[in-house]
């Protein structure tokens, strides 16, 4: 009987490991394994425009795409630094990405362009709730945006600035340095996660996921 039972614990133990999302990081520290890519045009390969170094990934900027997880997500804080090399430019975090379309994913993007961080743009035709069209506009925007909250909590250029998303059962969360920059509702619960290039270099450090 105590074998029946102990078999049992172990079964119902390995069910709700198995249907449970791996968590800690999401990139290696070594390459982009677990990664794909999605480029406007194929003037560069995919591991050219985001490469490792130093535990880092740099993201060229140009041409114009985005690496993607291979693995989607579902109720999870993401974690992440990001600098810019020379100058800060334009970037951004994809997150809950139903379609990995090319150069625009159909997914939320968290902006790091420099002086918006913290923004949420709708790509590729997605949507948030709170997102409402100005008085008197009766045409969406090609990229919809629901602004931060704060004045600008980035650092200067060549600092590291951390990213902070929570999604959690629809309902997101956006922290630059720690502040709370944006809140919104999705209807989308689950997506894969992405790093856009756009504008010039930017690293990227200590993805981790929880």
């Amino acid at each position: 009987m105590q074998k029946l039972i102990l078999s049992g614990v172990l079964l119902i133990a390995l069910f709700f490991t198995g249907c449970t999302q791996q968590s800690g990081k999401i990139f290696n520290g070594r390459d982009l394994t677990g990664w794909h890519f999605a480029l406007e045009n194929d003037t560069l390969p995919g591991d050219q425009v985001f490469t490792v170094e130093d535990g880092m990934i740099s993201v060229k900027g140009e041409p114009l795409g985005y690496m993607y997880t291979a693995e989607k997500y579902r109720n999870f804080t993401l974690e992440l630094e990001y600098r810019w090399v020379d100058e800060a430019s334009n970037s951004g975090v994809f997150f809950l990405i139903e379609d990995p379309t090319n150069p625009f994913p159909k997914g939320i993007e968290c902006q790091l362009m420099a002086g918006k961080a913290g923004d949420l743009v709708m790509l590729a035709g997605s949507d948030l709730k709170e997102f409402k069209l100005p008085e008197g506009v009766t045409e969406r925007p090609a990229f919809p945006v629901i602004s931060k909250l704060q004045p600008s909590s980035e650092k200067a250029t060549a600092e590291w600035n951390k990213v902070s998303i929570t999604v959690n059962d629809g309902l997101i969360e956006v922290r630059i340095n720690d502040i709370l920059q944006n809140s919104a509702t999705s209807e989308v619960k689950e997506g894969h996660i992405g790093l856009q290039s756009e504008g010039t270099e930017i690293l990227f450090r200590n993805l981790e996921i929880s």
